[in-house]
């Protein structure tokens, strides 16, 4: 089954519960490796490790940075730190999920279950709630024939992916994805052993999947014809985004060649006390990124705070160099009540929802979380900068396809062909505008 937790400490699906799951997760540990780590060092550093009865969960040759499980024993640790080949080992960080202001449900009946991948706007509830891809104007890019290329992939770190759902089904590509939450990965073998690791225990990363590209069954996505790649980088069983599998997640994101990285996920911590070491960890990570040429979106979070202003706050990851910042808007195109804001920080902003109106996107049928889900086909209405961020990595897919990749003319792309509702050209709720998917491939 696994380290960490045995079968018998598994509750049953229907009594399920986060707090009760949570003291099972496995210690987790950063490790950087010297650039004295030849082959025989780094031999004893594993040898090291083994003796703790520690296991590397992952491994970057590139950046020297490693992911080791199970690093309890200090004798065992110490040992390890007074390796040559290795100059730092740190504590896992772990950052809550930062999940959605508001869900609703939705349940999806008398669905005629007809597909309209080339149509996303004739999908089952597309006319009742999907005003955010009309707000964008994806109908106007679906309208000329601009679904997407299967040759441009998004990454999606987040909980997992509902792979097998109607709306998704033949838009994720398997053998590109990967989970890199151990403890996740024990209840997936038991609970669905015939699914991939990254199958969804949560909804939030099957809402974001969705939005991103859908198949046009019961909602539309912002494309139809792009391949996802899931990355499982946050705990459904922990319900957090813990830093050691985000870091994984985003470097073998990128050796997997893909285009556009979304991160609908959070993290604060103060950069002092220790955790300096963390936004190194991270500036080393995203420079890695933007020297391989992807494309990172990430959501400016929902904490209604000022990242120009934040002191010796690391907040989300619109701190990092090398990202598009994504705020939320609502249904009337105004700020969200909620989300973060910055004049330097945000770059544009996207549909996130409120009370008003909710995003919808389909519910994952192996959630953990919500039972409802895995009864039937759902929808689920969600809000957060979780959900304004999928929006702008589906444009980036489609403004991809048109100049390559080349990062820094995707994002001036989507960024001046925004539409302006702050202060002329750069506001601190909007960057430089609510996107506009239409103006971006020059159809208006």
């Amino acid at each position: 089954m696994g380290a960490g937790v045995s079968s018998s400490e598994i509750p049953h699906i229907d009594d399920f519960s986060i707090d009760s799951a949570a003291d099972s997760a496995p210690t987790m540990h950063l490790v950087t490796l010297s650039g004295k780590c030849d082959e025989i060092a780094f031999s004893d550093a594993i040898d090291a490790l083994n003796a703790a009865n520690a296991s590397v969960v992952f491994f970057h040759e590139e950046t020297g940075i490693a992911v080791v499980k199970g690093l309890d024993d200090d004798a065992a640790k110490q040992e390890a730190r007074d390796s040559e080949c290795i100059s730092d080992i740190d504590d896992d960080e772990s950052f809550l999920l930062d999940v959605d202001t508001s869900t609703s449900e939705s349940t999806l009946m008398e669905n005629d279950g007809v597909m309209s991948p080339t149509d996303p706007a004739s999908s089952y509830w597309y006319d009742a709630f999907q005003w955010n891809m009309r707000t964008i104007k994806a109908d106007k890019a679906w309208e000329a024939g601009r679904f997407g290329s299967d040759s441009v992939t998004v990454a999606v770190l987040d909980t997992g992916i509902d792979y097998e759902n109607p709306d998704l089904a033949g838009l994720v590509d398997l053998d590109k994805s990967a989970s890199f939450v151990p403890l996740d990965d024990v209840y997936s073998q038991y609970y669905f052993p015939w699914k991939h690791p990254i199958t969804d225990l949560h909804y939030h990363g099957t809402h974001v999947a969705n939005t991103i590209v859908g198949n046009g069954w019961s909602v539309a996505g912002v494309t139809s014809n792009i391949k996802l790649i899931g990355v499982k980088v946050c705990s459904a069983v922990e319900g957090s985004c813990p830093f050691s599998s985000v870091i994984a997640g985003v470097l073998h994101a990128v050796d997997v060649e893909a285009d556009v990285i979304n991160m609908s996920l959070g993290g604060s911590f103060q950069k002092a006390n220790g955790n300096g070491k963390i936004a190194g960890y991270i500036n080393k990570v995203f420079n890695y990124v933007n020297r391989n040429k992807s494309v990172v979106v990430v959501a400016a979070g929902n904490d209604n705070t000022d990242l120009d202003h934040n002191g010796n706050q690391y907040n989300s990851y619109c701190d990092t160099p090398n990202t598009m910042c994504v705020s939320a808007s609502d249904i009337n195109d105004q700020a969200t009540d909620y989300t973060n804001y910055g004049n330097s920080a945000i770059d544009v902003a996207a549909p996130g929802g409120s009370s008003e109106g909710s995003i919808y996107a389909v519910c994952s049928q192996t959630s953990l979380v919500i039972a409802a889900c895995r009864a039937g086909w759902y929808v689920i209405g969600l809000a957060g900068s979780s959900m304004a961020a999928p929006h702008v990595a589906g444009l980036a897919a489609l403004v991809v396809e048109d100049v390559g990749n080349k990062p820094a003319q995707v994002k001036n792309t989507i960024r001046n062909s925004a539409d302006d509702l702050g202060d002329n050209g750069n506001d601190p709720y909007f960057g430089r505008g609510r996107i506009n998917v239409a103006a971006a491939l020059g159809l208006e």
